[in-house]
């Protein structure tokens, strides 16, 4: 029986990974009352992001390929109810110590979302996958937004802990709902064991030069994205603004830009526009720092480069994985894995390096540590469509002799 990527299925799919995807990104309007609880130093607060990021990446290498090989409706469930265990945890902590494993369990459990992007291009047909792929990050996006909204909101209401209980109880739903929707479909088999299925993924990285190319991107763009969400609440939260928790999760809202660019930024790539589409994106992300740069002067400002920052990072992100995956279903969990390790490293090392250059220098530093990054990013991509481009004239001359 051939099946297909259906409305129902996919909306499935979006939903699923809008709580999964929230369940990272439900601290960072906490920082302060995370560290306050638990007596943190300012300078340490970037590790209760760093801690969640480097169990994402353990389980992008350890459990994503496994997509590839075993029934990931099973894996699927699975991970939704050690996740939803794992945010108790996160809950019932006591000391700093405690907090950061269960939230590297957290991260762990997380990349349940690349599954589900990865499933959806699978059953998606040809031509079709990059608008699968966009129609699902759509939903991780709106799960990147909803997440500090709501976290701030009941974090006012009930303290920062409530936030995790009720994140676990909605999770035991959804795998109630997928245990009765959604199809059984195994993977495409990859006829070998686990061993040889790790090694294949880290393989990639030497053989798939497109992989290297969009892994960089990832890391940059990811990096820029996490030095601002991670460091954002320091000035929002601190005199003269003193924003409460729901006040902060507000500015979320501005990420509704990114689930504008998620959507489109997959039709581009099926049109062959997606080199042209990151080169723009990546313009975008680097000139976002300066509004953003005027925090204390003007919200409005503030909020105009969060907008830009997130249509840009979502805009690269798409484009990224509809490139990376477009004909290449039978190993859509690997590529997934081996490229959001690359996320997952960029997203750590932003926030712990954001919270440590705040502590020392400030805001402004902060935002020319995000322009150096993003300028970074555009570099590269400057430099790849150079290299492109010579190769295309060579070949131009070559046919005209």
């Amino acid at each position: 029986m051939t099946l297909t990527l259906t409305r129902g299925i996919t909306l499935l799919l979006a939903i699923t990974s809008a709580m999964a995807v929230a369940t990272v990104y439900f601290a960072q309007p906490l920082l302060e009352s995370m560290a306050a609880d638990l007596g943190v130093a300012q300078q340490q607060i970037g590790w209760v992001v760093g801690a969640t990021q480097a169990g994402y990446a353990l389980g992008l290498l350890l459990i994503v390929p496994l997509g590839d090989l075993l029934d990931r409706k099973r894996l699927l469930l699975g991970q939704l109810l050690f996740s939803a265990l794992a945010l108790v945890g996160v809950g019932m902590a006591l000391n700093w110590a405690l907090l950061l494993l269960a939230l590297a369990i957290t991260g762990l459990m997380a990349v349940m979302v690349q599954l589900m992007v990865a499933h959806a291009a699978s059953l998606a047909s040809a031509g079709r996958q990059g608008q699968a792929v966009g129609t699902v990050t759509s939903g991780v996006v709106l799960g990147i937004l909803l997440a500090r909204l709501v976290s701030g909101g009941l974090a006012d209401l009930a303290g920062w802990r409530s936030v995790y209980w009720v994140a676990a109880g909605v999770l035991v739903l959804l795998a109630l709902v997928m245990w009765r929707s959604l199809p059984t479909v195994p993977a495409a088999k990859y006829r070998s064991s686990y061993r040889a299925l790790i090694v294949a993924q880290f393989s990639l990285y030497r053989h798939d030069s497109l992989l290297r190319q969009r892994g960089v991107f990832g890391v940059l763009i990811f990096a820029a994205f996490s030095v601002l969400w991670s460091a954002m609440v320091m000035p929002l939260s601190a005199a003269p603004l003193s924003l409460s928790h729901a006040e902060i999760g507000l500015f979320g809202l501005a990420g509704i830009a990114g689930t504008l660019a998620a959507s489109r930024a997959g039709r581009l790539a099926d049109q062959g526009l997606g080199e042209r589409t990151t080169g723009l994106a990546l313009v975008l992300l680097t000139l976002s720092w300066l509004p953003t740069a005027f925090v204390g002067q003007s919200l409005t400002a503030f909020v105009l480069g969060v907008l830009m920052l997130d249509f840009a990072v979502q805009a690269v992100h798409v484009t990224n994985q509809s490139l990376l995956l477009a004909g290449r279903g039978e190993m859509a969990s690997r590529l997934m894995g081996a490229y959001m390790c690359c996320y997952s490293l960029g997203s750590g090392v932003g926030a712990v390096l954001a919270s440590w250059v705040y502590a020392h220098w400030g805001w402004a530093a902060v935002c020319g540590l995000g322009m150096a990054i993003s300028a970074a990013a555009l570099c590269y991509w400057l430099g790849l469509h150079k290299t492109r481009a010579a190769k295309a004239a060579l070949q131009c001359s070559g046919q005209n002799l």
